[in-house]
């Protein structure tokens, strides 16, 4: 059974997508710590970041700025932080966290946004890749 991850990007499950590419999709975390709280996510199913070969390590980390720089000009935060946690789903993915304090880079501090606003956020941020 595939992971949650690998179900939206199967699209059997909807998600707030911002871009994709021919093996990553990045879309809106449904339960952001932050407005803009964004997964990077590859396509194909490894559970964890270092059981990526070379290549599509840097892939997932060039694809993961590409989509940071276009939160840094969407979302007004002092820094994109990044972080790969990996214990919640088994399947890579890269948090880029818009940050104004320490306390937003916490899993603990939660978010609430409205299905519309999350759509448009989605949109935004394409808009500026």
């Amino acid at each position: 059974m595939g992971s949650i991850f690998s179900k939206i990007i199967a699209g059997e499950i909807p998600c707030y997508k911002i871009t994709e590419d021919e093996h990553h999709i990045a879309f809106l975390d449904v339960n952001p710590n932050a407005k803009g709280h964004t997964l990077c996510v590859p396509k194909k199913e490894t559970n964890k970041l270092f059981d990526l070969d070379a290549a599509s390590y840097a892939a997932l980390m060039e694809f993961s700025r590409t989509v940071a720089l276009g939160l840094r000009k969407t979302i007004p935060c002092k820094r994109i932080g990044m972080t790969v946690i990996g214990l919640e789903v088994p399947h890579v993915h890269v948090h880029l966290v818009p940050l104004n304090a320490m306390e937003d880079a916490t899993f603990g501090k939660k978010e609430q946004i409205d299905a519309e606003e999350m759509i448009a956020l989605a949109k935004q941020i394409a808009a500026s890749l």
